[in-house]
């Protein structure tokens, strides 16, 4: 934006990089420390406290005269945004019902992504003013938004489970009752909490923190981390942070980029996210984790190939290959790895680990993605190809590993998903067929849910089937 760069100066692509990435460095700390407090003092005294230091952060921004003052701002608002968005997911995993689960922990990243169309419209829209109020009106905006959110938080019943585990029983009933949770499941599910869960739930910030990598927990601890943390690497922030670059590198005249990178994808991705919010209780974790991993690692590696072979000029098909792409690997992360890896990382926790395991594991995405936002331009200018090769095997390595070993949690109640859980690491899906095929017994996840050997089999089959018919609706 001119008026931007008539009040900062010209700033170097090293810069820039470093003016994006610091609001993810930012909320890396905050986040991977937030996870205790949210045990002490509730999940919503985080969250609006996260929400207080982002509007300071956006006033800052908005009153921003030189540079250093503007990233100083980014750095309260990724502050902000390290303690609430990690302790927001463990709240809304909470309260809801085993069955909208996904659904309902599905809404911040939908709500996410309106928010991006909205600002995407309303930078085009104030552009046309000639003045800095051009760039500093849409961080006004994120400010009030920000303030709303804080009180908002004050009128929210806290989480019922979060209440169990601090001895407030009939508080928990009572804040059950409101939700309109019925009392049968309420009784199995979110009222049923283990007697260590709350014994553990009153230690101290640094053993809450230690709690996380017991023997019981490590495995859901870790993978928790890389879930969230490889989602980020599989490039999806490079692509929308640095969407106009490539489109330009592309051929496309540069007001075209800017458009289709803003308004365009912004809308696209608002039109396929409600479905894949709607839909996140019927295909299920590992649906999404699956088709997503086959389409992103895929379009990465075909933009990267085209590249590769000089395939790409600023006339002729090459190109319009390239531009197809980058809008088909923004809405595939949008329609699958957005949603699960925040979902799956709350949900596989049990009560006396969950604000904290999933508060550091949001902590290394918001790490992650600092990386990605800035390595993502220094990529660019040194290879036309590199980084779509290192983020398509990023993202393919990513789906070996959680094909083989993330077992299914949709539609499964929280304390139950706790029991599969309960035995050493185990392959799942892929890896069971694989090994079955080698010649290996059945697996443990069969035996703890109750099914022969055939009986897996045909579950394992009927998941395939899920997976293809997934990609080909989302091809189609």
């Amino acid at each position: 934006m001119p008026q931007f760069t008539e009040t900062m100066g010209e700033i170097s692509p090293s810069l820039l990089g470093f003016t994006v990435s610091v609001i993810m460095f930012a909320g890396a700390i905050p986040s991977f420390f937030s996870g205790p407090p949210a045990d002490r003092y509730g999940r919503l005294a985080v969250v609006a406290a996260g929400a207080v230091s982002f509007a300071v952060g956006a006033v800052l921004q908005a009153s921003a005269f030189s540079l250093a003052q503007f990233i100083v701002g980014r750095v309260f608002a990724g502050a902000g945004e390290g303690l609430f968005l990690g302790v927001m997911n463990v709240y809304i995993c909470e309260i809801s019902p085993s069955a909208r689960r996904g659904t309902l922990a599905s809404l911040p990243q939908l709500f996410s992504v309106l928010a991006m169309c909205a600002g995407y419209f309303t930078a085009y829209g104030s552009v046309k003013i000639q003045s800095s109020i051009a760039w500093r009106l849409p961080f006004v905006i994120m400010a009030v938004i920000a303030v709303a959110m804080a009180i908002t938080c004050f009128l929210l019943p806290p989480s019922p489970r979060w209440l169990v585990l601090r001895g407030r029983h009939e508080e928990a009933v009572a804040v059950v009752q409101r939700l309109g949770i019925k009392s049968a499941e309420a009784e199995k599910d979110i009222l049923r909490v283990r007697e260590e869960d709350v014994s553990k739930q009153h230690t101290s910030f640094y053993h809450s923190l230690r709690l996380i990598w017991a023997r019981q927990y490590r495995g859901r601890t870790i993978l928790a981390l890389f879930i969230l943390g490889m989602v980020q690497l599989s490039g999806i922030d490079g692509v929308m942070y640095y969407a106009p670059t490539l489109f330009a590198q592309a051929g496309l005249p540069e007001n075209t980029a800017g458009f289709l990178a803003s308004g365009l994808s912004g809308i696209l991705i608002v039109i396929i996210s409600i479905p894949a919010a709607i839909l996140a209780d019927k295909w299920g974790r590992r649906t999404s984790v699956i088709v997503g991993g086959v389409l992103l690692s895929s379009l990465m590696f075909l933009m990267g190939i085209m590249y590769a072979v000089g395939a790409v000029h600023h006339t002729g098909a090459g190109r319009w290959v390239v531009i197809v792409s980058i809008f088909a690997f923004a809405l595939s992360y949008a329609a699958t790895w957005a949603f699960v890896g925040k979902i799956y990382a709350s949900e596989i926790q049990p009560g006396c680990t969950r604000a904290a395991s999933n508060s550091v594991a949001t902590g290394l995405s918001f790490f992650t993605n600092g990386i990605v936002a800035l390595i993502t331009p220094i990529l660019l200018a040194k290879s036309a190809y590199g980084a779509y090769f290192l983020f398509g095997g990023l993202s393919f390595g990513t789906l070996v590993v959680l094909a083989l070993f993330m077992p299914e949690t949709r539609g499964e109640p929280l304390e139950s998903i706790q029991e599969v859980f309960s035995k050493p690491l185990q392959l799942h899906g892929f890896g069971r067929l694989l090994r079955r095929g080698l010649g290996s017994s059945s697996s443990t996840f069969g035996r703890l849910s109750g099914r022969t050997s055939v009986e897996s089999s045909a579950a394992e089959l009927d998941e395939l089937s899920r997976v293809h018919a997934a990609s080909v609706r989302i091809l189609a």
